[in-house]
C-alpha cells in the first residue's frame, strides 16, 4: 500500500511565486516592465510583475505564468523560459514571521511592444537603471572605475567574516573575472556575477536591507543602481544574463523585432541587449552571411537619410542550421 508522505504539524508552510522578468527593446533602450509596490525598508518598490501559482486554476506554471501576467497588465508575450528557483536573499523568514515563505519561481519573457496597446499596470524602465555599469555603448561606464572597482578593491582586502561563505576564487580574482580590473576581459554575460559580487560587498541597497551585519556603509557615494524589492533586481540580473548569451546561440533576438526591420534597427536591438557598440559592416555581413534575414523588396523612407531596405527573419533557418543566433563579438571603446 501506498503511504502518504509524513508532513510535521509545525513545518513552516511554503507559497509558489511566479516572477516575470518581461524585456523589450523601445527606442534602442532595453526595457523591463516593473510594478510600483508599497516602498519597504530602504525605499525600495519597483517590482517584477509576480503572482502566485494555483495547480487547481492551471495545469502548468507557464500557463499560469501567462493568464496572471495578462490579467494583471493586459500584456501577452510570445517567448518565455524559465531561469531559476528563488528562495533566499531578502526571502529569509524571520522567527517571529507567520507568513508562508514564498519560494520563487523566475522566467524571463521577451515581446515586442505594441505602441498602440495600452498597459492596465505596470511601466517600462530601462534595466541599465537598475544596472549602469552594463551599458558599454558609449565606452566603460564612468561609475565601473569611479566607483564600483575602487570600493570592491578595498572589500577584497577586508578579512572575511564568518557568515561569508568558503569560495574556490579569492575576492581580488573573482573582481578580476567579473570587472575587468588587472588585465581581465569584461564578458558582458557575468551581469548575474557582477551583481552577486556587489551584494556579497554589501555595496548594493539590497545588502543592508537584508544582511546589514555585513553591509558596508554606503553613504559617501551615490546610490548603485536603483533597488528592487525581495531579490527582484536579483532576478533580473539572471534574466540579462540568460538574453546576453541566448541571442548568440538562438534567434531570439528577433523576439524583441516587428515584423519588418532595417538592418540598422536590428543591429541598435542586437547592441541594446548586450551593452557595447558594434561596428557596422562587420554585423551586417555576420548577419547577413548568416542567413538570419532576408530582404523584403520593401524600403523605409523615414530614416532620416536614404531609404533603407526592409528586411524580415528567415525562419527557414532554424531547419537548417543547430545554433542560429547573432554570434557577435563585441568590441570595446
Amino acid at each position: 500500500m501506498r503511504r502518504e508522505p509524513l508532513i510535521r504539524k509545525d513545518a513552516p508552510s511554503v507559497e509558489i511565486g511566479l516572477n516575470a522578468a518581461i524585456v523589450s527593446v523601445h527606442k534602442d533602450e532595453p526595457v523591463v516592465l516593473v510594478v510600483r509596490e508599497t516602498p519597504d525598508s530602504i525605499g525600495a518598490a519597483d517590482s517584477l510583475p509576480s503572482g502566485p501559482f494555483s495547480p487547481r486554476e492551471h495545469r502548468t506554471l507557464e500557463i499560469g505564468l501567462r493568464a496572471w501576467v495578462h490579467e494583471q497588465t493586459g500584456l501577452d508575450f510570445g517567448y518565455v523560459e524559465q531561469l531559476y528557483t528563488f528562495g533566499d536573499r531578502g526571502r529569509h523568514a524571520l522567527a517571529e514571521d507567520r507568513d508562508p515563505h514564498v519560494v520563487s519561481i523566475g522566467y524571463l519573457a521577451l515581446t515586442h511592444i505594441n505602441e498602440t496597446a495600452e498597459l492596465q499596470r505596470g511601466t517600462w524602465h530601462s534595466w541599465y537603471q537598475y544596472f549602469p555599469w552594463e551599458d558599454w555603448r558609449r565606452g566603460r561606464p564612468a561609475i565601473v572605475d569611479a566607483q564600483l572597482v575602487p570600493r570592491l578593491k578595498a572589500w577584497a582586502e577586508m578579512p572575511a567574516m564568518r557568515a561569508t561563505p568558503n569560495r574556490p576564487v579569492e575576492r581580488a580574482e573573482r573582481l578580476r573575472m567579473c570587472f575587468g580590473t588587472d588585465g581581465g576581459a569584461w564578458d558582458e554575460e557575468k551581469v548575474l556575477d557582477r551583481y552577486e559580487l556587489l551584494y556579497e560587498a554589501g555595496l548594493v541597497d539590497e545588502a543592508r536591507r537584508d544582511r546589514p551585519e555585513i553591509a558596508i556603509a554606503n553613504t559617501d557615494g551615490p546610490q548603485l543602481g536603483t533597488p528592487m524589492i525581495y531579490d527582484h533586481r536579483r532576478i533580473l540580473a539572471t534574466a540579462i544574463s540568460r538574453v546576453r548569451a541566448k541571442i548568440k546561440y538562438r534567434p531570439v533576438i528577433f523576439e524583441l523585432m516587428p515584423n519588418e526591420f532595417t538592418l540598422y534597427e536590428l543591429q541598435k536591438t542586437v547592441e541594446a541587449i548586450l551593452g557595447p557598440h558594434l561596428h557596422k559592416q562587420n554585423f551586417r555581413r555576420l548577419v547577413e552571411s548568416a542567413g538570419l534575414v532576408e530582404p523584403t523588396g520593401q524600403v523605409k523612407t523615414r530614416t532620416g537619410g536614404r531609404p533603407a531596405k526592409l528586411f524580415r527573419f528567415r525562419r527557414e533557418v532554424v531547419l537548417e542550421r543547430p545554433a542560429p543566433g547573432v554570434r557577435v563579438k563585441p568590441g570595446r571603446a
